[in-house]
């Protein structure tokens, strides 16, 4: 199981794309997987055999443990290895003859009880380490998983077996806590769940289950709040001569490069700058300490199909030119939408902005996205009247406004440091020269 990211130490099989038996090329896609964060594609690091696979869908992995067998080479080997066993275990037997490799990819399953020792349910059923770790989450005892049916191999229990029985679960079942308790005779329980729709008696409420990823944005908001003294600034900026510029040069952009350029990476581009101007805004706190980071690496939101949001990250953005922005936003925004995001380009970011005009709102106050200590947040750009300084006098006039919104964390950005960083983010928008060539 490859890295996925500093922070994530496991990995869920959700499927194989190859079987046993057939020939990968390299780089060839092996499987898919998914992490707290996102859903990933496992490439072949060789050509060869897949000979074994050690795992089934639903299995949860520790990182670095071996996934499969790959024989290279002309000739057959034999390796033998055990699922219970860790990798260090695993013994091969290989002929001194062959000139074959064996490349362990074992499987290690990740321990994860729930109110029993073992896999297995109290009536002997199997249970993946996935679904004891859905069972645990959701208060659901193991007497309580030997109910459902499983529509898996031999009437194995499947994620999505439990996820239906979760949106149709009646609210009264124990939880596992619970089921340990001795049930005096005056308070009987049922042996078996009654299944009831998610809605209220009188029918003017629906209850809906967070999906895993609406749990850990709730989870990552709440921990930025407890943990960041935020305050909010704004400003009022005129873009006009940056909406010009893109309107006239789109067309001649997209055929020059094949790239649509949005103005995402025009904000990118400024933003940069400012955060060059100003290093002590890319930093992280751990304790007492500030950890000022070197490289820019900018996050940027994107609203999934789903609802739920992601930050795709561009690693270092402050080596990129405008087209080389414009290249890395578009890939990005596009993959994120197709949930096609790799571990490694949501990980590492050092500052974060979000697009709240791309619902039409003028302005936002965002919560920091840990554990950077600011994020901006760009509102609708609106045609509205302006006062213009002429050498003839001040003028009214029709320009292009929009209005900047930074949320730093006061802890360690003061006043001084957040107010200037985002007007100097305003002036480089302000000031964009309209005859800027691509």
């Amino acid at each position: 199981m490859p890295k996925m990211g500093e922070s994530i130490i496991e990995a869920t099989i959700l499927s194989w794309l190859k079987k046993e038996g057939d020939q990968i090329e390299v780089d060839d896609t092996i499987l898919e997987v998914a992490t707290d964060k996102v859903d990933s594609e496992v490439p072949s690091p060789v050509k060869g055999k897949l000979i074994k696979i050690l795992h089934q869908p639903d299995d949860v992995v520790a990182i670095g443990s071996v996934l499969a067998h790959i024989e290279t080479g002309d000739q057959t080997a034999v390796a033998s290895s055990s699922s219970s066993l860790s990798s260090a275990e695993v013994k091969e037997d290989v002929s001194t003859q062959t000139q074959s490799e064996i490349l362990d990819i074992p499987y290690v399953p990740v321990k994860r009880d729930l109110d029993v020792e073992s896999n297995g349910g109290s009536e002997g059923r199997f249970y993946s380490p996935l679904i004891k770790s859905i069972a645990r989450e959701e208060g659901i005892s193991v007497k309580e998983l030997d109910t459902i049916i499983g529509s898996g191999a031999e009437g194995r229990l499947i994620k999505q077996d439990v996820l239906d029985y979760l949106s149709t679960r009646s609210g009264t079942h124990q939880s596992t806590m619970d089921s340990q308790q001795p049930v005096s005779k005056s308070s009987p329980q049922s042996e078996k769940p009654t299944a009831v729709k998610s809605t209220s008696l009188s029918g003017n409420t629906e209850i809906i289950e967070m999906d895993r990823m609406r749990k850990m944005i709730s989870d990552h908001m709440i921990k930025s709040k407890q943990t960041s003294a935020h305050v909010t600034s704004f400003i009022e900026i005129d873009v006009t001569n940056l909406v010009n510029w893109r309107n006239k040069n789109k067309d001649a952009f997209f055929e020059k490069f094949g790239q649509k350029i949005t103005f995402t990476p025009l904000f990118v581009e400024a933003l940069v700058k400012a955060i060059q101007d100003f290093p002590m805004i890319n930093v992280s706190v751990e304790g007492s300490k500030i950890i000022v980071k070197k490289s820019i690496n900018i996050g940027m939101a994107a609203a999934l199909p789903s609802g739920n949001l992601i930050v795709p990250v561009i690693k270092e953005a402050d080596t990129m030119n405008l087209i080389g922005l414009t290249k890395m936003v578009n890939s990005l925004a596009e993959r994120a939408r197709k949930n096609m995001l790799k571990p490694d380009e949501i990980q590492d970011g050092t500052f974060t902005m979000t697009n709240v005009g791309t619902f039409g709102n003028d302005m936002g106050t965002p919560i920091i996205n840990q554990p950077q200590v600011a994020i901006l947040a760009v509102g609708a750009i609106k045609k509205k009247p302006a006062v213009l300084e002429t050498e003839f006098g001040d003028i009214i006039a029709v320009r292009q406004m929009m209005f900047l919104s930074l949320a730093y964390d006061h802890r360690v950005v003061d006043g001084y440091l957040g107010g200037s960083f985002l007007r100097r983010i305003g002036d480089y928008l302000e000031q964009f020269d309209p005859n800027t060539s691509f």
